[in-house]
């Protein structure tokens, strides 16, 4: 696991729901200070007075990472970044391309420049399944995202600076996820819309994913992506044990909530993808992850074995890994209950 022990790190997009967990879990590290990069100044006033008890640890940098200027006075004698910020709703950004790129793509370019000039120790960039083999505006601009960060070690020249990512699942309960979407729908008396039953999807608690970040920053070498091996669901699965649960919490029975299909949004596709084909090449099984090797050639680059692991063959998707029972659904939701009322 990562040792942040008097580092001083820097959190973009550090109000999102990744963000701000893993900016608790940093603190729990004792490094010198966490600067919370974010455009959200609700957010980032919000987080000042979670963390009131906290707060000469705790610096809130009001900013865009557009706007490279800011960026590199942010970054000033930054040790560690992990850049979290994004536009990540699907529909949202097929109707917005523009947009995502500026931010996904123009963005991370400028977090990477701003990284590189101030000569940071590491560099953690959080990505998405929707980068493999993407069908989405998001999905193609977060593979755009990795690829930049992966080929930033080779500007790096004679600076010891490791860039690499992390690539997630759906992380449950995140802002906008699809678990607090029912319930919100549920409060208001139904329908539960959902795009088809069958559908499937990855999923993995908040703590996980920040985990793996973690444990990414202290494993990467030089362009690694690390993808944590996660279960999936299926859509109908998820809404009816939403409903179960929630109704009687809004005075409902679980029958007066009725379940409405309404086919898939621009962007989605049926099953999502942790790895394609074409990258299954380049992967490496761990116990708890996947490691994606850098598809272009580092001359400094040498994994070790046990970073390595066992080659795969073919692609991971969520159709083809165990999908939660029902029990476990309800077991997960069960566990975030109190955190989604």
């Amino acid at each position: 696991m990562s040792d942040l022990t008097g580092k001083r790190v820097l959190v973009t997009g550090g109000c999102g729901s990744i963000g701000s967990i893993l900016t608790e879990r940093i603190l729990l590290q004792d490094p010198e200070y966490v600067r919370l990069f974010d455009s959200n100044e609700q957010g980032l006033f919000s987080m000042r007075n979670e963390h009131d008890d906290k707060l000469e640890k705790l610096r809130f940098l009001i900013g865009d990472i557009r706007d490279y200027d800011r960026l590199r006075m942010a970054m000033e004698d930054i040790d560690v970044v992990f850049h979290a910020a994004a536009l990540k709703h699907v529909t949202l950004n097929e109707y917005n391309p523009f947009e995502a790129v500026r931010t996904n793509v123009n963005g991370t370019q400028n977090v990477i420049r701003a990284a590189l000039e101030e000569n940071v120790d590491s560099f953690v960039g959080i990505s998405t399944d929707k980068a493999s083999n993407p069908t989405s505006v998001m999905g193609a601009t977060k593979l755009l995202s990795e690829r930049l960060t992966i080929a930033a070690n080779s500007y790096k020249g004679g600076r010891d600076i490791s860039f690499g990512c992390v690539r997630f699942g759906n992380v449950a309960l995140s802002n906008g996820s699809v678990i607090p979407l029912f319930v919100n729908q549920i409060r208001e008396g139904g329908p539960i819309t959902v795009t088809d039953p069958e559908m499937t999807r990855f999923i993995m608690p908040t703590q996980r994913a920040v985990g793996l970040v973690l444990e990414a920053e202290d494993r990467i070498d030089a362009g690694e992506i690390f993808i944590l091996k996660m279960p999936a669901f299926q859509l109908g699965d998820l809404a009816e044990v939403v409903r179960d649960e929630f109704a009687p919490e809004f005075g409902y029975e679980p029958s007066d909530i009725d379940i409405e299909i309404i086919g898939p949004k621009p962007g989605e596709r049926y099953h999502e993808k942790l790895i394609s084909k074409d990258e299954s090449r380049f992967i490496r099984e761990l116990d708890e992850m996947y490691a994606l090797d850098p598809q272009i050639d580092f001359r400094s680059y040498e994994a070790s074995a046990e970073q390595r692991g066992d080659a795969i063959d073919g692609e991971v998707t969520s159709a083809d890994v165990e999908l939660l029972s029902r029990d476990d659904i309800r077991e997960l939701i069960y566990e975030s209950k109190g955190t989604i009322l």
